[in-house]
């Protein structure tokens, strides 16, 4: 049974050979908090196949959600898909039990999945520490920090 926002197996009705399941969660499903540097763009996607083994349910598939995100390196706008391609969970098939609900485990995979710091490209330059001049467009006229970067973090150690 899939219902809006949320992947409801019937575990009483599920064909022996398994089923196919597509779709797409409601859009609030991640509830990621604010100050994350990414907000979801719809639902989690996912293709997945559930079937029946023995006294267990097995799910396998992929997951994927877009994202509009912040770089954290530069702080420019980037739009980034999250695809978890391996997709499993597997639940007890207890006896009685009419229905299994996979959002949840939708929901832990695309987080699992989300980098905690997504940056626009892997060679981005990120922001001046002094001017903040985003260093991918524009080149400051700023000495490099005495020390380093972490040069700030230093003097507070020797505290």
């Amino acid at each position: 049974m899939e219902t809006p926002g949320h992947l409801i197996v019937d575990i009483a009705r599920l064909d022996p050979e398994g089923e196919s399941f597509a779709g797409e969660t409601t859009p609030g499903l991640l509830e990621l908090g604010e100050g994350s540097p990414c907000i979801p763009e719809g639902g989690v996607a996912y293709r997945i196949h559930v079937e029946r083994i023995g006294s267990e349910l097995l799910a396998r598939g992929q997951v994927s959600q877009r994202f509009a995100c912040k770089c954290s390196r530069c702080a420019e706008p980037l739009s980034l898909e999250v695809v978890e391609p391996s997709f499993f969970a597997n639940y007890p098939a207890e006896e009685g039990a009419e229905f299994v609900d996979l959002t949840p485990e939708l929901r832990e995979a695309i987080i699992l999945a989300l980098p905690g710091y997504p940056v626009c490209r892997e060679d981005c330059k990120g922001l001046c520490a002094r001017c903040g001049a985003n260093r991918n467009r524009e080149t400051c006229t700023c000495s490099p920090a005495p020390g380093g970067s972490w040069a700030a973090l230093d003097l507070l150690a020797k505290r």
